[in-house]
């Protein structure tokens, strides 16, 4: 039986939710095309790289780029589960998400094709990184296929928004930025971080809209999101720590300095969700724009 529709309800749309707000902002800034950005400087840049510079660079887009097909692959199950709950506010935001993660899929794959790199690059996903992007993400989504529960949906955002976005994915941009757009190199691809970062901070920010959301429902959930980002934390090391021991990349990144980084995401997260225990669902909705501005 169908339920009943609420866009010719009374109700209407809920145009103060958050998540409406970021449908908003999507189709303002997010009708980005890959295809418009000139990679011809990049190619140039990359032929002048040394061996050990290019393999940087090669094991960081293949990160990525592995990370976001999975994310394209992965999030189907979300938009379902929300879609059940009726949650239509929050599913007009999903369709735009769903259409950035296969646009940066695109746009590293395309990337690496500019500059010739046509080898299997999936010999830069060290056992941690296979642990998170294989096992790990692809587990917690598909588990919302035949269980919704809150639990469930919680632990799912967590991995995905939290720690694949949230840390990994804003470390990986940190990275980018400490080595290429320092050393005045490759402006296609940096001009392409610069959209995918503007893209994955709506994202984030509707990934810990959702788990305030569960939080204020039941603010045992808290402590399920903590436990699963404490159990992958320790990942974070290994995966930009590789499988060479370096302090200093040939590209000029510090590892320290990515860590460090990776470890101050780690707590805001943290700190941003625990603001939702002891709220109300109305407190939360009513403050949702500026509590999620990370």
């Amino acid at each position: 039986m169908r339920r009943e529709m609420i866009t010719t309800s009374p109700r209407g749309l809920n145009q103060e939710l958050l998540p409406y707000h970021l449908y908003q902002k999507a189709k303002r800034l997010g009708i980005w095309n890959p295809q418009d950005i000139d990679l011809s400087r990049d190619r140039e840049d990359w032929s002048r790289l040394t061996a050990d510079q290019q393999e940087e660079v090669l094991r960081r887009i293949s990160g990525f780029l592995g990370g976001e097909e999975a994310v394209t692959l992965d999030l189907l199950p979300l938009i379902m589960a929300i879609a059940r709950e009726g949650r239509i506010e929050e599913e007009l935001f999903l369709t735009t998400f769903l259409f950035e993660e296969a646009k940066h899929t695109e746009f590293f794959r395309m990337v690496l094709d500019g500059i010739g790199a046509k080898g299997d690059l999936s010999q830069y996903h060290g056992d941690a990184y296979r642990k998170v992007f294989y096992e790990i993400l692809p587990e917690a989504m598909e588990r919302l296929v035949t269980d919704q529960s809150p639990e469930a949906v919680a632990e799912a955002s967590t991995v995905y928004n939290m720690f694949v976005e949230g840390v990994l994915a804003e470390t990986g941009y940190f990275a980018f930025y400490e080595t290429l757009d320092k050393a005045g190199i490759m402006p296609g691809l940096m001009q392409g971080i610069g959209c995918l970062k503007t893209d994955e901070s709506r994202h984030i920010s509707y990934g810990t809209f959702l788990l305030q959301r569960l939080i204020c429902d039941d603010p045992r959930l808290f402590d399920v999101v903590v436990n699963k980002m404490n159990e992958l934390a320790p990942l974070v090391g290994q995966i930009f720590q590789g499988e060479k021991k370096w302090e200093r990349s040939p590209l000029g990144a510090r590892l320290e300095d990515l860590v460090n980084f990776a470890h101050k995401q780690f707590n805001v997260r943290i700190e941003i969700l625990a603001r939702a225990k002891g709220q109300t669902l109305d407190e939360l909705y009513k403050n949702a724009k500026t509590a999620v501005d990370v």
